[in-house]
């Protein structure tokens, strides 16, 4: 087995819940909005909308609160309390980010990010932290017509890095990011965020690990296997 992992080229990160710690934000954020509007149930909902685009969210949200629901007022309300929280305290970034991506620009890995999320708020996150040049390739929610748990977005990571599946790592936090990457083919390393992992997780991920400084140390310890 070892054999072929002396030819893994390249590492996939999702972004939200991986790289920021932006999932807590964004359900704090659907909450305050949900409770301000008077919606009950919204820590039922927000659970399944983790991982998706915009489009998926979308139906999960109108089959919760029915075909009447004003879901583009409702985002944008959610928006607005999480621009007004990041400007107060600045973006949460997750310990070993920055550890992780300085090694990785010396490890000759190809480095990816494959996020959910809309460009706009993809391309804002990784400049206001000063790393949009650690990712050769970034593809975004709005690209692909399906998010995951399909696995669209990675595949297309994937061309674009011009590496197989097979040949790379992926860094999800979200069950449905796990699903996608699995989906693909890729190797998942999961790094649980808001959801603990259950025994799916177990089964579809190559290893459980606590923060990206583990995920940095199980990649070195990989590559001096193979």
């Amino acid at each position: 087995m070892h054999g072929q992992e002396g030819h893994m080229k390249a590492v996939v990160f999702d972004m939200d819940g991986v790289l920021f710690d932006t999932e807590v934000l964004c359900m704090k954020s659907w909450m305050a909005v949900a409770e301000r509007n008077g919606l009950p149930g919204m820590e039922e909902v927000f659970p399944k909308c983790i991982g998706l685009n915009s489009n998926d969210s979308r139906s999960i949200v109108m089959k919760a609160y029915g075909e009447d629901f004003d879901y583009p007022v409702f985002r944008e309300q959610a928006a607005a309390w999480q621009r007004e929280y990041l400007q107060k305290n600045g973006l949460p970034i997750k310990p070993g980010m920055r550890e992780i991506l300085a090694w990785l620009g010396t490890s000759g890995y190809k480095v990816g990010l494959a996020s959910s999320t809309r460009s706009s708020s993809v391309f804002d996150h990784l400049e206001q932290a000063g790393i949009r040049d650690s990712f050769s390739v970034v593809i975004t929610g709005d690209r692909v017509e399906h998010s995951k748990p399909l696995p669209d977005i990675y595949l297309l990571a994937c061309r674009e890095l011009g590496v197989n599946p097979q040949e790379a790592y992926a860094i999800e936090d979200s069950p449905n990011g796990v699903r996608s990457a699995h989906a693909a083919g890729m190797h998942t390393v999961m790094v649980p965020d808001m959801i603990p992992p259950d025994g799916e997780m177990r089964r579809l991920s190559r290893v459980i690990l606590k923060d990206l400084l583990e995920v940095m140390e199980y990649l070195k310890a990989e590559g001096r296997q193979s």
